[in-house]
C-alpha cells in the first residue's frame, strides 16, 4: 500500500522522535479494511464531540451483579467487532467479568472491569507518541494511528484493562472501532453512541437483563441518575489509593 509522502513543520534535523511520530500521523492514513482507516479513530477527531462541561462516568452496584450473567461483555464484543477471547493472555478483551472472595467472610461478588477513564491516566503519562489521550469529557482512547505499540500504557494501567493485538484483524470490522497489528486497544466508553445521545452498550445490555447493576451518566451534573445515586449511597474506586480519579466507580463491593 502506498502512503502518502511526508510533510514535516521542522526540519529533520531539528525533530525528536515524538514530532517525527505525530508529523507521520498527521497526513498518513492507513486503510485497515473496508470503509475502515485507521485515521477514522485519531485524537483530533474523536475529541471534536467532547463537552469539557461534562464528565462521563459508570456507576456499578455489584450486588446486582449476577455471577452467571456476562451480558454487558457479549454486548461490548459484538458492538466493537473483538471476539470472546480463547487465549486471555493473549487475546483482546475490553471488558471481563471478574470474581472475588473477601477471605475474612467468605463473601462473594462478581463485579466487571474495564478501562476505568482515569482523571489522572498513568496510560496518558506514559505514551511516548501521544497516542493514549483524554477527551474533554473525561473518556480515555487509544489513536490507533499513532500507537507504536510499545505496551507502556498497558504496563503502567493498574486495572490491566488494555489489550495488545497480536494477529492480523481478518474479520470484518466496525467502523467505529478500528483494530489493527501492533496496536493497543481498551474500552472507549462506546464514544461513538455517547457522542450520538446514546449509552454504552454494556449498560443497554445491564439494563435489558432487568438486573440494572449499571447506570451511566454525567458525573458533573448534580441532576443526574448517576450523581444523584453518588450522593445517595457510598460507593469506592478500585485502588482509591492511587488517587486517579476513576471514572467508573463501585457500590457494595
Amino acid at each position: 500500500m502506498k502512503l502518502p509522502a511526508l510533510k514535516f513543520s521542522k526540519k529533520p534535523s531539528e525533530m525528536n522522535r515524538r514530532d517525527f511520530l505525530r508529523s507521520g500521523a498527521a497526513l498518513a492514513t492507513v486503510t485497515i479494511a473496508p470503509g475502515v482507516t485507521l485515521m477514522a479513530f485519531g485524537g483530533k477527531e474523536a475529541s471534536a464531540n467532547a463537552d469539557p462541561g461534562k464528565r462521563w462516568g459508570l456507576l456499578i452496584d455489584v450486588n446486582k451483579c449476577s455471577k452467571d450473567c456476562s451480558a454487558c461483555v457479549s454486548a461490548c464484543s459484538q458492538e466493537n467487532g473483538w471476539k470472546l477471547p480463547e487465549n486471555p493472555e493473549t487475546d483482546a478483551q475490553w471488558i471481563r467479568k471478574v470474581d472475588l472472595t473477601d477471605n475474612a467472610t467468605g463473601r462473594e461478588v462478581s463485579l466487571v472491569a474495564m478501562c476505568q477513564h482515569c482523571e489522572e491516566p498513568p496510560c496518558v503519562d506514559v505514551c511516548p507518541t501521544g497516542a493514549s489521550f483524554k477527551r474533554d469529557d473525561g473518556i480515555v482512547l487509544v489513536d490507533k494511528h499513532i500507537c507504536i505499540g510499545c505496551r507502556y500504557c498497558m504496563m503502567a494501567c493498574p486495572y490491566k484493562a488494555r489489550s495488545f493485538i497480536h494477529e492480523n484483524i481478518v474479520d470484518e470490522q466496525k467502523t467505529w472501532a478500528p483494530r489493527g497489528k501492533g496496536t493497543v486497544e481498551s474500552c472507549t466508553l462506546c464514544v461513538h453512541r455517547v457522542d450520538a445521545g446514546g449509552t454504552p452498550a454494556c449498560v443497554e445490555a445491564c439494563t435489558a437483563t432487568g438486573n440494572g447493576a449499571m447506570i451511566f451518566g454525567d458525573l458533573k451534573d448534580p441532576e443526574s441518575e448517576i450523581s444523584k445515586a453518588l450522593a445517595k449511597y457510598p460507593s469506592t474506586a478500585l485502588r482509591d489509593d492511587l488517587g486517579l480519579n476513576p471514572g467508573v466507580r463501585y457500590q457494595n463491593l
